[in-house]
């Protein structure tokens, strides 16, 4: 395919089409215009919208391409009979309808969702899923072969969305939702697919006098900052990159408008950044007593100067012994623990603020920024800075 060039002979008109009342589609919006703001001359078409709301265009809106969540086979038909490029950011798969999408990885978010469950020290698992939804069902059976490959099993409970969205009805059965929650094995870890169904499961753990997250640790698939934060135990989520997911989606879009012969790009999927930990997974389920000291010795303050000898001293441990039940009850050993939170202190910088490479490796436990770099290619084969970029397209 060839390279896009700008057209300066007048700015082409894009509406994007996303809701504005949830952090993944202000970040959607935030992507595009970082393309669009370096790499075309373009108007952006773009009205707050709620989840629900159908995103209807203008009557008689004309325009040149359009990136939109299409949920709903009404905006699909519009879209249909607009005859420009469209880009769907959407994960619903509506029959028929086969515009290209850009969308996160569903394999890599579990897998992410589920690494962060299994190091806080779970053995039991439970995932809140939504009927219908195929994307929800292969995030759901990839969480699940991964817990399995571990060692572990994970049993599901399915409710119903509301029409065209991501959200559970409101008149879930809360009652046959406790009676599940209160059968699971404890302590249990609930992944669920967005934030409002993670939302439902903290009310049905209050319902069931389940305590959150000593009993039962509940994560979302998907961050919203604002009601992951606002929720009655502020929600743990997997960062989805949105932004990356509005630019890449101008880009494919870009190209789609400015050769319009060629082929239609094929789906792209985007990889989350990370986990974002809150309250409602900062729990270690581990029975020994002294394993648990030793993991709160390292995670409170991974920029601590501390060797193995350091941790098994804190644990009322001798370095063997503290070894030998690392190995045993987490599959590594306490160096491996330390290096693994000290990159994700590092990768939360990195993500999240704009510190120096040299100030991120020193609030992170390295030594140095030549150091830290070097453990980043080692275990994440790429560089901090590129890692950085990842979530700044």
């Amino acid at each position: 395919m060839n390279d896009p060039k700008p057209n300066t002979l007048h700015p082409k008109r894009v509406a994007v089409l996303v809701d504005t009342s949830t952090s993944w589609g202000r970040r959607i919006i935030e992507g595009v215009h970082r393309y669009q703001r370096v790499n075309a001359d373009w108007q952006l078409f773009v009205e707050p919208r709620g989840v629900e709301q159908r995103r209807w265009l203008p009557q008689g809106w004309k325009g040149d391409g359009v990136i939109a969540r299409v949920g709903f086979p009404e905006l699909a038909e519009q879209l249909k009979q607009l005859a420009v490029p469209v880009i769907n950011v959407s994960g619903i798969e509506l029959p028929g309808v086969d515009f290209p999408r850009v969308v996160t990885d569903q394999g890599e978010s579990a897998r992410m969702a589920a690494e962060h469950l299994l190091d806080c020290g779970f053995r039991n698992f439970g995932y809140f899923s939504l009927l219908g939804l195929d994307y929800v069902a292969a995030h759901q059976q990839a969480f699940r072969e991964i817990v399995k490959e571990a060692g572990y099993s994970c049993s599901g409970y399915a409710a119903q969305p509301s029409p065209g969205t991501e959200e559970p009805e409101w008149t879930i059965d809360v009652s046959r939702l406790t009676r599940w929650l209160r059968a699971l094995p404890k302590p249990v870890a609930v992944l669920t697919w967005n934030t409002s169904s993670a939302r439902e499961l903290l009310y049905a753990c209050a319902a069931a006098g389940l305590k959150v997250p000593e009993e039962v640790s509940v994560m979302s698939g998907s961050d919203d900052d604002l009601f992951c934060k606002v929720a009655p135990v502020p929600i743990s989520a997997v960062n989805p990159a949105a932004e990356e997911i509005g630019y890449r989606a101008a880009a494919e879009l870009d190209l789609m408008m400015t050769w319009p012969g060629d082929e239609a790009p094929a789906d792209v999927q985007i990889p989350p950044l990370g986990v974002v930990t809150r309250q409602s997974t900062e729990t270690l389920a581990v029975e020994d007593k002294a394993l648990v000291k030793a993991l709160r010795f390292i995670r409170e303050d991974p920029a601590r100067a501390m060797r193995v000898d350091d941790v098994a001293h804190h644990a009322g441990l001798c370095r063997r012994t503290l070894e030998q039940r690392f190995n045993k009850l987490l599959g590594r050993s306490p160096a491996a623990e330390i290096r693994r939170v000290r990159i994700d202190r590092a990768i939360e910088l990195l993500q999240r603020t704009e510190l120096p490479v040299s100030v991120v490796a020193e609030k992170s436990g390295f030594s140095t920024a030549e150091y830290m770099a070097s453990v980043f290619r080692t275990h994440l084969n790429v560089a901090p800075l590129h890692y950085r970029k990842r979530g700044k397209p």
